[in-house]
């Protein structure tokens, strides 16, 4: 967003010279256009909507709507759709519901491997059990 604000505001610039326009109005309109969209847009949970603190993500450009989360104390999760719905993968199959990795395969995105724990230094660290490798997503 912000790249494409400062190459607006330069063509703006650019334009307001060739035309005559001053800087201040064309820099005021480049701002307030993009403003005027995000004003419409309001914050949503689209999902999961049980999942706990999460630190790990990964995806697959073969499937560029496919993405696995994985919740330090909710399991693994995936979507299909770019994130519009999220269902529960590891659910009653693994021992341990504490995900701190993810890795998909990027030349067969059915391989899916998962490591179990928490990485990061907390006092309510959750223990893995291991790593967990998928061949059917």
């Amino acid at each position: 967003m912000r790249l494409t604000l400062s190459v607006a505001t330069l063509m703006a610039v650019v334009i307001s010279t060739l035309l005559g326009t001053s800087n201040e109005v064309v820099a005021s309109y480049s701002t307030t256009g993009f403003e005027k969209y995000y004003q419409m847009m309001k914050w949503r949970n689209i999902g999961p909507y049980r999942g706990g603190r999460s630190i790990a993500a990964a995806g697959s450009a073969l499937r560029p709507n496919e993405y696995y989360f994985g919740a330090v104390g909710g399991g693994l999760w995936k979507t299909t759709d770019g994130g519009t719905e999220w269902l529960p993968v590891t659910d009653g199959q693994l021992k341990s519901a504490s995900i701190g990795a993810i890795a998909v395969d990027q030349n067969n995105p059915d391989t899916v491997y998962v490591g179990m724990g928490e990485g990061q230094l907390r006092a309510n660290v959750l223990q893995g059990d291991g790593i967990y490798k998928t061949t059917d997503g």
